[in-house]
């Protein structure tokens, strides 16, 4: 796999998961290339992704390293392997590249796990919703700017519509929902398209209401993706400049228990529907 420039999460997560390989098995970058019959700048080159990596050289390594999980070797050859073109690289010269690696994420993602405090999540946005949304930002958009980010919004949803889509979990608080952005007919329209989003067979809503008090990470919108394996599992969570990606293990461990611990707090499914219908009739 040929790294573009500059290289993708994923091919940065790629290079990631081969350091640690070699991390776990005690050798340096220079032992490394002499197991590897190579020389120590393409095992630098590598695990940092400044050139690409072949399906075949990742086996290889992997059977240096004697790592002992034949499925998380054959997801990492996996990743190795893709030279395809997808739609968000027709975006690649006019959005951030972490909106890309967030499309990549999901697109890749097994499962999905998602926490949005004030805002609906982002896979399940009715297009006016979006726009009322990105009208907020700072500092404001070009109207050409706005349209292209509804554009790319709205074609990350296409993930839902695979033949066999990720399952999809998605705890929304009570703020998100009674929050308007634009009219109030533009959140009556996505109150409406987030229960119609419901009715698909992998999508799972909850609601965490206000009634439920404080919780961990309160402040913050968590997306949780689910890789092939659990090694390669991966938490995406929005900051000041954007977004940010985690992989170390301590990071899983934490995110998943505080995802587990909102999901306590939230309404059954069949009731977090009820709750969306009452709130939609208070409009």
């Amino acid at each position: 796999m040929a790294a573009r420039k500059p290289p993708t999460e994923r091919q940065r997560r790629l290079g990631a998961e081969l350091r640690k390989m070699r991390e776990q098995v005690g050798l340096s970058i220079n032992e490394a290339a002499v197991l590897h019959r190579t020389d120590r700048t393409t095992v630098s080159n590598t695990e940092s992704a400044r050139s690409g990596v072949s399906s075949d050289r990742v086996r290889v390594w992997a059977a240096n390293y004697s790592c002992p999980d034949p499925r998380y070797v054959d997801a990492l050859a996996e990743m190795a392997r893709e030279r395809a073109t997808y739609w968000w690289d027709e975006y690649r010269t006019s959005l951030n590249p972490a909106l890309l690696d967030l499309a990549e994420m999901e697109h890749h993602a097994v499962a999905l796990r998602s926490v949005q405090i004030t805002h609906m999540p982002g896979l399940l946005q009715h297009k006016d919703y979006m726009r009322a949304v990105f009208q907020e930002a700072v500092p404001t958009l070009s109207p050409e700017s706005l349209e292209r980010l509804v554009d790319f919004r709205a074609k990350r949803s296409g993930v839902l519509d695979r033949p066999e889509p990720p399952e999809c979990t998605f705890v929304i608080h009570e703020t998100a929902l009674r929050m308007w952005f634009g009219h109030r007919t533009v959140l009556a329209t996505q109150l409406d398209h987030l229960l119609k989003q419901s009715e698909r067979g992998n999508v799972t809503l909850r609601v965490v209401p206000f009634a439920a008090g404080g919780f961990a990470h309160a402040g913050s919108s968590t997306l949780y993706a689910h890789g092939p394996v659990p090694a390669l599992d991966t938490v995406q969570i929005d900051v000041p400049t954007g977004q940010a990606f985690l992989h170390a293990e301590t990071h899983l461990v934490n995110y998943r228990a505080v995802l587990d611990r909102i999901e306590q707090r939230a309404l059954s499914p069949d009731r977090s529907l009820d709750f969306i219908r009452e709130v939609a009739q208070q409009l």
